[in-house]
């Protein structure tokens, strides 16, 4: 894996809360978007959350049900 792309995966699973953190999460998500690892879909839930530090997109992707093979990559870059 090259450094930018280990530098994405860094910033897309940043933890809510701090600042600034939704509009860092959601710039990595479009990196990953226009590679093709994610869909516009799931982008579109990472730019809803831009605004909102606070708010996990991971977790909205799961309460609407959305995102299932991004969130297995998610779990998959976690755990390795």
């Amino acid at each position: 894996m090259d450094e930018e792309t280990r530098r994405n995966w860094q910033i897309v699973t940043m933890p809510p809360g701090a600042e600034w953190s939704g509009r860092a999460r959601y710039a990595a998500a479009m990196y990953f978007c226009q590679r093709g690892e994610m869909s516009p879909e799931v982008l579109e839930i990472y730019r809803i959350c831009s605004r909102l530090d606070a708010e996990d997109p991971v977790s909205v992707l799961r309460r609407w049900k959305l995102g299932a093979d991004w969130i297995e990559k998610l779990e998959t870059w976690r755990s390795g």
